[in-house]
């Protein structure tokens, strides 16, 4: 066949780094801090909720195409008590395939062939695909390291829209530098919004994952944001089930008309038993969440100060389960090749950040590293690390 069998629209898009770097960790029994999923399972009493759910024969067969009540009772809850957001739980409120399916169906309800979606850079790898599935075109605006951390330029936020923008694609707290957005910043983005009449798809999965006394601002509790825009969210990384892929949107009842009208030529329904555990675990007391949020804050402190004194330069994150790193200090300037080589130098796997990116050259010298692991795997990983020096 002369016509290559893959679209066209996907071309750029070959195995996920994840995938190749998970490989290699199995084949060379490294340890995994590429990719981003916990080494151990989430609370027990929602575990058992789900097991339950499975023997009562609740969610064994399909389950509402917008979720069951239980859980979007549940979302709307958490929105209202966390943030003052309210939605209506039937109308304004949609459980998805976890957040993957959610950006993968907002983006292509709401974006056409030849929209621009301006997305910060570097950003979690599904969005590119999810942008060129729709049709549209990716515009990438930077995060730059700047004194130990990652910031947004405004001006070159500003800059990028033009009359074929349709919406901003956000990512706070994010994933991959960690940084978390201020207030301020996302007043800057709301005025944006509202001045050029743009959409805003907001991933939030990392919420409940800020360190250091950090705020998360939901874009949407934001003046005249709230009609203009989809915030997603996860069960995945705060209950540390990442397997069971339960995640939700909630927008306006004509957003969230919209992103069905295509969620539900994806999946259609999905995890059925777990919806109901999910919807048990988000009526948690706030002590889990301090717990979780307390956990990952000495983890993460672990392993960055272990990469430091490995030879790299860390930017310590403000949120999430990853911190990135500079391997120029350790004479290395390409991510990729190092990434390669580091399960036989050192015994590790991470992830080059030059895939995030457009700009691969912006990315070319940071590597991404999980720790979402137990203190004793990363004390280990810490100790080969530390052979690099």
């Amino acid at each position: 066949m002369t016509r290559p069998l893959l679209n066209r629209r996907l071309a750029e898009f070959g195995t996920t780094i994840f995938a190749e770097m998970s490989a290699l960790a199995a084949r060379t029994g490294s340890i995994n801090l590429g990719q981003g999923f916990p080494d151990t399972d989430g609370p027990e009493e929602i575990r058992e909720a789900a097991v339950r759910a499975l023997r009562d024969g609740r969610g064994n067969q399909y389950p509402p195409g917008p979720g069951v009540p239980e859980l979007r009772t549940a979302v709307a809850d958490h929105q209202r008590e966390r943030y003052g957001l309210v939605y209506d739980p039937d109308a304004e409120v949609l459980v998805t395939a976890g957040a993957t399916e959610a950006i993968a169906a907002a983006l292509l309800a709401l974006v056409e062939p030849g929209d621009e979606v301006i997305a910060l850079e570097p950003y979690y790898d599904s969005y590119a695909a999810c942008v060129a599935m729709a049709g549209g075109t990716r515009v990438p605006v930077t995060l730059r390291p700047h004194e130990g951390g990652y910031v947004l330029d405004l001006d070159e936020l500003r800059a990028a829209v033009t009359d074929r923008t349709r919406l901003i694609l956000l990512n706070t707290p994010h994933n991959p530098t960690g940084t978390v957005l201020t207030r301020a910043e996302l007043t800057a983005i709301a005025e944006l919004a509202v001045e050029r009449d743009l959409l805003v798809v907001t991933d939030e999965v990392y919420e409940h994952l800020v360190f250091d006394g950090t705020e998360h601002v939901p874009i949407a509790t934001l003046p005249d944001m709230r009609e203009r825009t989809v915030t997603i969210g996860s069960s995945g990384k705060t209950f540390s089930f990442t397997g069971w892929k339960v995640g939700w949107i909630t927008a306006s009842p004509e957003l969230t008309s919209a992103v069905r009208s295509a969620k539900q030529f994806l999946t259609y329904v999905s995890a059925g038993p777990f919806q109901y555990a999910i919807a048990e675990a988000l009526r948690l007391p706030a002590a889990y969440f301090d717990s979780l949020r307390a956990d990952l804050q000495a983890k993460r402190d672990l392993l960055s100060e272990g990469l430091a004194q490995a030879g790299f330069e860390v930017y310590r994150p403000a949120g999430t389960y990853f911190v990135t790193t500079d391997i120029r200090p350790l004479g290395a300037t390409d991510g990729f090749d190092f990434c390669r080589s580091l399960p036989e130098r050192a015994g590790v796997v991470a992830i080059p950040n030059a895939v995030f990116y457009d700009h691969r050259e912006a990315g070319a010298p940071f590597v991404r590293f999980a720790f979402c692991k137990k203190a004793e795997v990363l004390e280990e990983a810490v100790s080969r690390l530390k052979r690099l020096g």
